[in-house]
This record gives C-alpha cells, sequence and structure tokens, in this order.
C-alpha cells in the first residue's frame, strides 16, 4: 500500500501496480460474485468483472427491464444470470447495488442469505452510516465493506472499455474473515478503479452526498442556470448564452483541468480570462461557503438521508421524479444545449454516414 502526503496529511492508497489483475483474480478465484440490482452500477460493475475474469453473477427480478438489460449484455438466465434470492444463495461476496430504498425494501431477504465467512459489498456508505434510518444492520460472522468508483456505473464502463480507470475509495465496516482488506481491494481492481483511495463509511457518504448536492450536480445546474439567465436578460442569444456557460466549460477547459490542474487551466487560456478569474473566484468561493456548510451540516445531521428515503421509497416515485427532470429537460436553457450538441461535428457526420449507408 503507498502513502500520499497531501501538505502534511497522509492518506493510503492502492494502485494497480502494486495490486494487479493477476493478484486480484488470485484472491478471487474461490469466490462467486453475486451482483444484486442491475441499474446505475450494476451493469458497470457486473461487466468489468466478467471481463476481468471474474466469477460473477447477477440477481435481477425476472421479465423486469433490468433483467432483459443483463441477458442482451451477455448474462445467461440460469447460469449468470438468476432471481434475485437465488442469487443470494449461490454468492459468496453479495454486491448490494440497489438504490438506497430499494436496499432498505429488500434487507430482510438478504439478511437470511448472509451465513457465516460471506460478504456484504457496497457502493455507498448510506445503508450502514444511516443504519437506525435504513434498518440495514448486517450479521457480525461476515465482512462488511464497501468500494465506490467515484463517477457513475456509465462512466466506470466507458473508461474500462477505454483502458482508463475510474478512481475508487474503498472502506470497511467489519472484518470478519480477516480477509475483507485483501477481498475488497481485490474487488476494487476487478471493477476497473483506477486506483483505491482509503476512507470509511461515514465519511464516504457524507463526502457524496455534500457533493451530489454540491459540485457535482445541484450547485453546478444552479451556477449554469443563473449566469445563462444573466446572459439571456441582457440581450444575448440561446446559442451564445449556452455556449459561454456550458459548452466551453465541459467542451474546452474541464478536459483541460482533468488533464493538468486547474492552473494548469488558466495558463493556457487568454491573459484576460486569467486576470477575470483570479479576481474572482474568491467572490464565489465566500457566496457559496455559507451554503456548502448547511449543505454539509444537512447530510451530518441525517436530514438529507431521511428525505431520500421518505421521497424515493413512495409508489410514485417515478412519475414525480420525471416531472421535475422534465421542467430541467424542456427548459430553454438545456434545449439550447440540445441543438448546440446536435451541431457537433461527430453528431453532424453519424447521420451523414448513415445517408450515405442507405444509399449504399
Amino acid at each position: 500500500m503507498a502513502k500520499l502526503n497531501f501538505g502534511g496529511v497522509e492518506e493510503n492508497v492502492v494502485t494497480r501496480e502494486e495490486f494487479p489483475l493477476a493478484k486480484a483474480q488470485a484472491v478471487l478465484k474461490n469466490e462467486v460474485v453475486a451482483v444484486i440490482g442491475y441499474g446505475v452500477q450494476g451493469p458497470g460493475q457486473a461487466l468489468n468483472q466478467k471481463d476481468n475474469g471474474i466469477n460473477v453473477i447477477v440477481g435481477q427480478r425476472k421479465n423486469s427491464k433490468t433483467w432483459d438489460k443483463a441477458v442482451r449484455d451477455g448474462f445467461v438466465p440460469g447460469e449468470t444470470l438468476f432471481e434475485i434470492e437465488e442469487a443470494l444463495q449461490r454468492g459468496t461476496v453479495i454486491c448490494y447495488l440497489l438504490s438506497d430504498a430499494a436496499q432498505i425494501a429488500l434487507w430482510p431477504t438478504v439478511q437470511k442469505h448472509l451465513t457465516p465467512g460471506k460478504a456484504l459489498y457496497f457502493s455507498h456508505g448510506f445503508g450502514i452510516t444511516f443504519n437506525e434510518q435504513t434498518g440495514i444492520v448486517p450479521p457480525k460472522d461476515v465482512d462488511v465493506f464497501l468500494v465506490a468508483p467515484k463517477g457513475s456505473g456509465t462512466s466506470l464502463r466507458r473508461m474500462f472499455l477505454q483502458g482508463r480507470g475510474l478512481n475508487s475509495s474503498y472502506a470497511i465496516f467489519q472484518d470478519a474473515t480477516g480477509k475483507a482488506k485483501e477481498r475488497v481491494i481485490a474487488l476494487g481492481i476487478a471493477v476497473g478503479s483506477g486506483y483505491l483511495f482509503e476512507t470509511d463509511f461515514r465519511k464516504e457518504v457524507y463526502s457524496d452526498l455534500t457533493g451530489e448536492r454540491g459540485t457535482l450536480m445541484g450547485a453546478i445546474q444552479g451556477i449554469f442556470a443563473a449566469q445563462y439567465e444573466v446572459l439571456r436578460k441582457k440581450g444575448h442569444t440561446p446559442s451564445e448564452a449556452f455556449n459561454e456557460t456550458v459548452e466551453e466549460l465541459t467542451q474546452s477547459l474541464m478536459p483541460l483541468v482533468a488533464e493538468n490542474g486547474m492552473d494548469w487551466m488558466y495558463a493556457n487560456c487568454s491573459t484576460t480570462a486569467q486576470r477575470g478569474a483570479l479576481d474572482w473566484w474568491k467572490k464565489f468561493r465566500d457566496a457559496t461557503l455559507p451554503v456548502f456548510t448547511e449543505l454539509y451540516e444537512s447530510v451530518a445531521t441525517g436530514k438529507e438521508s431521511q428525505r431520500s428515503i421518505d421521497s424515493n421509497s413512495q409508489p410514485d416515485y417515478r412519475e414525480k421524479l420525471e416531472v421535475e427532470l422534465k421542467e430541467l429537460r424542456d427548459s430553454e436553457m438545456w434545449q439550447a444545449g440540445k441543438t448546440v450538441r446536435s451541431l457537433r461535428p461527430e453528431n453532424q457526420a453519424a447521420p451523414a454516414k448513415k445517408a450515405a449507408e442507405v444509399a449504399n
């Protein structure tokens, strides 16, 4: 295990060089990894493990859309695809990748199949950290740990297919067998992590919920919407407002940040842009710091988890979600975005190629 030093703060990390795939395969050679849930994280993690030579099966409700998706992805009913309860029985490692609300509902079924020596694997610290709300309390004779990829299952799979890796955190809640550490690291490598950094269940869920509501999704949409509105009110066209708010950021600047950091991105922009960014970033920090502080406290006190449980467990959750997503989708900003994306060269070439194929 390597140690990284960040200004005096040491972190434990595991790289693919020090824990190669061959080692992960050896650790997991006698395991049956049962992926329960085939929605957001399930497909990416299951397929990456499958391609990495791990004995992975999928547990899903028969005749559901996700069952059909698993079949399309190459999982074979009766061989590598089973009803949930049979997969739970067969699995020695239970990858519990259902939504938080669905994990609560299925927990009594999962619990009875957690026989001594098995492992319960999460990709989120929610169920364990907020167990007074979720009721998820594992038996003492099983390993309990998590691998949390820092991105969606779609990104995890895409990066794997590109020969890259999505960084993941890992944490051990319970080591009943004495082998929890090697099991969790092996699984982290097998699902396609770039490198693994150590955390605990509480810190993982606190940072994750803060990030999702903050810079990863909630805050960025709020900032997009505010800047777009100002530009439109000042007479700029939808195309110009969207390009200056979203397109340039996502297509040009963020790849530069990902490549070498914010300072490098600044250095590769005009001097006028550099001066403005350096003058204004602290004002935005000071304006949003109270909001982020309030957000973190809402997460830490359990308010956010309870709201998620109450909302997401409602029978009409999907219908209500669609209404809220439709509001975003139908907004002028994201309708402008749809048009702008269609004008990218790669999206212009595809219809032309298809038309040529039809003509031939």
